[in-house]
């Protein structure tokens, strides 16, 4: 299976990627989708496999060929940290290797926790690594907080220093020096809490701050920890390099609240959070006419 480039029309939209924590929870995605004429990729980060319900990457990919439909959608490999949330060291280049020989379609390395220098180094690995299997390659660069342990600093006072903030002299250096294909940046979102009792924290994002670094990468941009952000900011976003959003904590947080019930009620939650993520919160019903796919062999541009 070849790797995939995807393009889209500036300012005009967004490609969701919606995490999969739980391997039932796929299927009612990929119906929303197709219900909905939107285009969106399934992605599962090396988290999900080990503390929820994803089991591995081998039963996500299992799973995706079952209920696939890539007129809507593509695989891709979300998350996996050179340095993962409980601080340990992660065989990264192992876990995107097997990810490919699968055939995932598109990978993220993350190398945000570690200094410039190595996650630059971290990153260029994998890109040589996908490039020659014609898979594209999403870097990290910032702090996008969230899933470390313990409780998170007062979200206001993260946002006015610009905590973790991705440094545009710096994004322009990573991109020039990895020729990673697309950029995770740390704006102002966080991911959402692992444990299901928390509420997640309703982001901001710095649109400035965004800017400058759209301008100083010119490649597609990723916001990582998108639900529950205000639309106005979604919207100014995909204005200023947005092309890709991951979508999981309203997802995941649906299918627990609903798995007491039964599968089919939790499937029927899925479903419906998705399409109202769709339709109402990025406006995206419709959108798989503006999405370019290059499934060819050559390597990403």
């Amino acid at each position: 299976m070849s790797g995939i480039r995807i393009g889209v029309r500036p300012a005009e939209t967004v490609i969701p990627a919606f995490n999969i924590p739980y391997l039932p929870m796929m299927e009612p995605i990929v119906a929303a989708l197709r219900e909905t004429d939107s285009f969106g990729l399934i992605a599962v980060a090396r988290l999900e496999w080990i503390k929820f319900g994803a089991q591995s990457s081998r039963a996500v990919f299992e799973e995706y060929q079952r209920v696939k439909d890539e007129r809507f959608t593509r695989l891709h490999l979300d998350h996996v940290p050179v340095i993962d949330e409980d601080n340990v060291r992660v065989d990264f280049e192992a876990d995107i290797r097997e990810a490919i020989d699968l055939g995932f379609q598109s990978v993220m390395v993350d190398g945000s926790r570690l200094p410039l220098d190595e996650n630059i180094q971290a990153t260029r690995r994998i890109v040589a690594i996908a490039h020659a299997r014609g898979i594209s390659v999403e870097g990290e660069l910032g702090a996008v907080l969230g899933h470390e342990a313990g409780p998170l600093p007062p979200y206001e006072d993260l946002f006015a220093t610009g905590k973790g903030f991705t440094s545009p002299e710096e994004a322009k250096r990573f991109v020039v020096e990895t020729e990673v294909d697309w950029l995770s940046v740390a704006v102002g979102s966080v991911h959402g809490p692992l444990m299901q009792h928390i509420q997640k924290v309703e982001a901001k994002l710095d649109l400035a701050h965004l800017q400058r670094i759209h301008e100083a990468t010119r490649i597609p941009l990723v916001l990582h920890g998108g639900s529950g952000i205000k639309k106005e900011y979604i919207l100014g976003a995909t204005r200023r390099g947005i092309a890709k959003i991951n979508i999981g904590t309203v997802l995941r947080k649906a299918y627990q609240n609903a798995i007491p019930i039964s599968m089919a009620a939790a499937q029927q939650a899925v479903h419906d959070a998705t399409v109202l993520v769709l339709t109402k919160e990025l406006d995206l019903q419709g959108s798989r006419q503006l999405v370019h796919l290059d499934d060819s062999e050559s390597s990403p541009t």
